[in-house]
């Protein structure tokens, strides 16, 4: 399995997806990051560990992940914390290559969409959330997630998918600076205010 990565050892979707498959844990790499982004968007602190209690028992019946499922995790939320909080919006879902089929890459979409919800309610459980402009986000993040089954191979439903992609990324970080917590030992001078405004 090589690497299609270019960005030194920075994850690809490929070779978590394989990593994942071949220790039988039922999961979606897409769906994984989804929750974690859902959860980290939603105000869920980097320094908790308690993300991965929360996702074996979502994708592993409560049981430990394995070893290597497990490193994949934390690298995937070391990763969406490095890139969420780059001004240069490095942000990106883990979704496949785009050599991959619209159809594999529109459940990708989809199924990361359904796991954004899904961590985003989890660390939303217990306070309302903010505004309107948070919750449409999140309807529209449901309704995406039933767009997948309709993917037909053309253009124009490639750039259908190109858009709708970057306006789940877009809201996705637009979520993190109403809700996110910056990291304790970020942000420099802001020691007193660890919220985004």
């Amino acid at each position: 399995m090589t690497q299609t990565s270019t960005l030194g050892n920075k994850l690809d979707f490929a070779s978590a997806q394989a990593t994942i498959t071949t220790e039988n844990v039922q999961a979606h790499t897409s769906e994984i990051q989804g929750v974690l982004a859902g959860l980290i968007c939603a105000g869920f602190p980097f320094e908790d560990q308690g993300y991965l209690a929360m996702l074996n028992d979502l994708f592993n019946n409560s049981e430990p992940f394995p070893a290597a499922v497990k490193n994949i995790v934390k690298q995937l939320f070391s990763e969406l914390w490095t890139d969420i909080l780059d001004d240069n919006y490095s942000f990106q879902m883990m979704l496949p290559d785009d050599d991959e089929s619209l159809v594999e890459r529109g459940h990708a979409l989809g199924v990361w969409v359904q796991g954004f919800n899904l961590g985003f309610g989890l660390q939303q459980k217990d306070k309302p959330v903010a505004s309107e402009e948070i919750k449409e986000v999140l309807t529209d993040f449901a309704e995406i997630a039933n767009l997948s089954n309709e993917m037909e191979e053309d253009e124009d439903t490639e750039q259908a998918f190109f858009e709708i992609s970057e306006y789940v990324r877009i809201s996705a970080l637009l979520c993190f600076s109403e809700l996110g917590t910056l990291p304790i030992n970020a942000g420099g001078n802001d020691q007193n205010d660890s919220t985004i405004h």
